[in-house]
C-alpha cells in the first residue's frame, strides 16, 4: 500500500496509508467548462461520458510523490488538480494539496478509466488542513505549467471556483461510505490553453492562497522509457 507524507504549515508531518484512490472527472461547476473539456478530449478521440460528474476508482499504488514519471510514448500529459486526502476520522484531518493526474492520451481513446491506470497521480509533499482554507476555497488558484525548450509555460490557470468543491466531494464520499482514512480524491481539472502543447518533458502544478501568499507546488520530469525488446 502506498504511504504518503505531508508537511503542514505548522511543520507537522502527517503520514497517510492510501487504501482508496479516486479520480473525479468532468467536475467543473460551469457546464460551459465541462462542455469545453469534453470537446477537448473529443479531439483526441475520447468518447463523451454518460454521467457527469464521474468517479474513477484507481489502483491505490498510483498515488505517488515523485520527481519523475516514466512513460511508454510521447502522447501522455498531466492535468493540474487539487487532491482531498482523508488523513483520519476527524474532520480536521481532511487535507488539501496540489496534484497532477498524468494520463496516457492514446489509451484514453479506448477508455478513460483504462488511461487513468496507466500513469500515476502525483501529489505534492505539502498540504493544508481543509478547515483552514474552507472559508475562501473559491479564491484559491490552480496553475499548471509544462516544460518547453524556452522554459516553463503556463497551460492551465484558474481558481477552485471552477471546480466542484472539496466540501462537495467530502459529502459525496460520506454518502457513499467512502470518507475513510486513507482515501484520496483527485478533483478533476480546469481547461487547458489550446495554443500550448500539453505533450511535454515536464509538468508542474501550483495551488495558491492569495489571501496568505502561501502556495503548494509540485513538479516532475517526464521520461520516456526505452522501446521494448521483443
Amino acid at each position: 500500500m502506498t504511504r504518503l507524507t505531508f508537511e503542514l504549515p505548522d511543520n507537522e508531518q502527517v503520514a497517510v496509508e492510501v487504501h482508496t484512490l479516486l479520480n473525479a472527472g468532468y467536475a467543473g461547476r460551469s457546464q460551459a467548462d465541462v462542455a469545453a473539456h469534453v470537446a477537448e478530449l473529443a479531439e483526441l478521440g475520447v468518447p463523451a461520458p454518460t454521467r457527469i460528474p464521474c468517479i474513477y476508482p484507481i489502483a491505490p499504488y498510483l498515488a505517488m510523490q515523485v520527481d519523475e514519471v516514466p512513460v511508454q510514448h510521447e502522447r501522455t500529459s498531466g492535468e493540474a488538480e487539487w487532491a482531498l486526502v482523508v488523513a483520519g476520522d476527524d474532520p480536521s484531518e481532511l487535507l488539501l494539496t496540489a496534484a497532477c493526474d498524468h494520463t496516457d492520451r492514446r489509451l484514453e481513446q479506448h477508455g478513460v478509466a483504462w488511461s487513468k491506470q496507466a500513469a500515476p497521480d502525483v501529489l505534492a509533499r505539502q498540504a493544508w488542513r481543509l478547515a483552514d482554507v474552507a472559508d475562501r476555497i473559491d479564491e484559491l488558484t490552480l496553475i499548471g505549467s509544462v516544460m518547453t525548450e524556452a522554459g516553463p509555460r503556463v497551460i492551465q490557470h484558474g481558481t477552485l471556483a471552477e471546480l466542484l468543491t472539496p466540501m462537495y466531494w467530502a459529502e459525496e464520499l460520506r454518502a457513499r461510505g467512502m470518507l475513510n482514512p486513507g482515501t484520496v480524491l483527485m478533483s478533476g481539472t480546469i481547461p487547458m490553453r489550446a495554443e500550448v502543447d500539453q505533450f511535454s518533458t515536464g509538468w508542474s502544478v501550483e495551488l495558491g492562497d492569495p489571501r496568505t501568499g502561501r502556495s503548494i507546488e509540485l513538479s516532475y520530469a517526464v521520461r520516456q522509457t526505452p522501446p521494448p525488446v521483443d
